[in-house]
């Protein structure tokens, strides 16, 4: 039987700033639920939610303080069910975003671990035996605080101050109050996620996107003790939800899989060059030509071939922690992009108001998202008040919009048949197509040389070829091309031809082509 992820395509949704139900400026689950369908039209079916759970919103909810109650600005638990039960009447998956390294100073089990007397939750975070110990030094902890609560020590954080680090355990205990990982302490924390895993499957919900799935045991250098605790946690999901899918945010796809995850994220920092297709000072998608895309191919194919060629690696036109891709690339140049995007193996994932190129904003920090701010804007759905996304006062939305007379809006893209967003309707219709566009097809890169044109690459799967051709630069190119051509199934631009053995791309141009090997 088919895994549901095979033909997937994802749509991310930050819930505060999707659509408001209900007229306060925050953006709600019946709001969710209100614009399935037109997800649907889209093309997407499934969605990952960011964090929806209670939270004082100091890390826009990544800091939570209960894993099983929906924060009440988004609505109740039964509207989340409900949510899960319409995703799943239309064939849509949903999967939410799980935040195990850390939760909120607010959490109840912070409040009791911070007491002087020893209980439960003692050793539920990691805390040092003394608060003049640095607990920072130790690999894979932030920082620190001390000297706010009445215990006698120091509490390790995971990114602000305000997300104290869930205590797994040290890969190799130093000192005295470092846990083991097969502690009682470390086990119960370990425990404490399943139990919050199967609240939520049990609910509806078809898996999670973790969130720094790589960050649990500390001084883990090699992460062997963390892939050990993900394949526990994957051997428990196994036996009680087989169906239910676990994408990393990882960034390293040979660990991430063999610690029992579906997919990996190609994530926007560390060595893997996804900024040089999209973000950067010479994009290579950009139509200037002056772009490079070799150095990400040759990681991508690096971690494609240490993944024995599963080829599950997600790529994202976005997400809620870097700027939209609308700062950096036109419409035009963006319909390449998601013709890249929508073609490669793995499941895409398109990041609400990507498909109508919303521009990435300059203004202040909301929700501690600082920089991150700008990519976090309430959705644009029509030339009404607020765009279409909330009855409230401008003052009262979650974050100002976007005031350019350009700035774009989902009912005027759906009506222009030329534009942004019906490219990538009709990009994810020939995704779901064909067999060797899925998640699940193979890759192998037939021309990517440094800074040169165009971009080429084979998806396979079983007999079905289709080869992928992207020109983004204003010039005309071509490449030795090993192929003969069957079919031509999409053309963006102008046509590409295949003659005497080479590839022609025109300016501005891609295509897919089913081919065969060239006879000797």
């Amino acid at each position: 039987m088919k895994h549901w992820l095979e033909q997937t395509i994802f749509y991310e949704i930050y819930p505060q700033s999707f659509y408001d139900s209900n007229g306060d400026g925050i953006g709600d689950i019946a709001g969710i639920i209100a614009k399935l369908d037109y997800i649907c039209e889209l093309g997407c079916n499934a969605l990952w939610l960011n964090p929806c759970y209670l939270s004082p919103f100091g890390d826009a909810g990544y800091d939570v303080s209960d894993y099983c109650l929906v924060a009440p600005r988004y609505g109740t638990n039964e509207d989340l069910e409900n949510l899960f039960k319409e995703a799943h009447m239309r064939d849509m998956h949903v999967i939410l975003d799980l935040v195990p390294g850390h939760t909120s100073t607010e959490h109840p089990w912070f409040k009791e671990s911070c007491k002087d007397t020893e209980n439960e939750y003692s050793k539920r975070y990691i805390w040092t035996d003394s608060i003049w110990t640095d607990v920072a030094k130790f690999d894979g902890i932030a920082g620190s605080l001390r000297g706010l609560y009445p215990r006698y020590g120091s509490v390790a954080v995971n990114f602000f101050s305000n997300q104290p680090a869930l205590n797994y355990g040290f890969a190799n205990p130093t000192e005295e109050w470092q846990s083991a990982v097969d502690s009682p302490e470390a086990l119960a924390t370990r425990q404490a996620i399943k139990d919050i895993m199967a609240f939520w499957l049990s609910k509806g919900c078809d898996g999670f996107r973790v969130d720094m799935a790589g960050s649990l045991v500390k001084n883990d250098y090699e992460n062997v003790e963390t892939i050990k605790l993900w394949q526990d946690i994957r051997q428990f999901l196994d036996e009680t939800y087989p169906q239910s899918v676990l994408i990393s945010e990882w960034g390293e796809p040979n660990k991430s899989l063999m610690a029992g995850f579906h997919m990996d994220f190609l994530l926007h920092f560390g060595p893997s060059h996804y900024m040089d297709l999209f973000r950067c000072e010479n994009p290579y998608f950009r139509k200037d030509g002056k772009g490079n895309a070799y150095e990400f191919m040759k990681v991508y194919m690096q971690n494609y071939t240490l993944t024995n060629k599963k080829g599950l690696i997600c790529i994202p036109s976005g997400n809620h922690d870097m700027q939209r891709i609308g700062k950096y690339l036109d419409d035009e140049e963006l319909k390449l992009v998601f013709a890249f995007l929508l073609s490669m193996p793995g499941a895409p994932f398109i990041y609400y108001g990507d498909e109508i190129g919303m521009n990435h904003l300059s203004i202040p920090s909301v929700e501690g998202g600082y920089d991150r701010t700008g990519a976090r804007t309430p959705m644009q759905w029509n030339s009404e008040k607020n765009y279409g996304f909330s009855t409230a006062p401008a003052e009262k939305l979650y974050t100002s919009q976007d005031l350019s007379e350009d700035a774009p809006y989902v009912s005027e893209k759906i009506r222009d048949k030329n534009s942004l967003w019906n490219e990538i309707q009709k990009l994810c219709k020939l995704r779901k197509n064909f067999s060797a566009l899925s998640a699940f097809g193979t890759i192998s890169f037939v021309y990517c040389e440094p800074e040169s044109y165009p971009l080429v690459y084979l998806r396979t799967a079983g007999d079905e070829k289709i080869l992928i051709a992207l020109n983004p630069s204003e010039k005309e190119t071509e490449c030795p091309c090993p192929y003969q051509l069957e079919e031509i199934i999409y053309t963006l631009g102008k046509s590409i031809k295949i003659t005497d053995g080479k590839l022609y791309v025109p300016a501005q141009s891609g295509g897919f082509i089913k081919v065969n090997e060239i006879e000797n």
